[in-house]
């Protein structure tokens, strides 16, 4: 069974998060930072990882995923900082 990531990018500013789920969490960042994909984090400019979880198998990752899309945005906000307090981009 293929491991899963959710991760949290944001724009240089911090001020916009996106949550997404994928399989080869390195990959997936690159094609944010290179504005590979159209969507939401090319129209935003969200290039900097600054979260990140690992699970087992992508089904636990994509239920987390789906959890964390429900919660407010201070929930989230709280999530960084307890895991990146000074919310350095975590790619490099």
């Amino acid at each position: 069974m293929k491991r899963g990531y959710i991760y949290i990018v944001t724009k240089s500013t911090n001020n916009v998060l996106y949550i997404g789920v994928t399989s080869d969490l390195v990959k997936r960042i690159y094609e944010h930072k290179n504005s590979f994909i159209d969507g939401f984090t090319k129209k935003y400019s969200c290039k900097k990882l600054v979260y990140y979880e690992i699970f087992d198998n992508i089904q636990e990752a994509i239920k987390r995923e789906k959890f964390l899309k429900g919660k407010k945005r201070d929930y989230k906000l709280a999530l960084i900082n307890q895991f990146n307090p000074h919310w350095i981009d975590l790619y490099n």
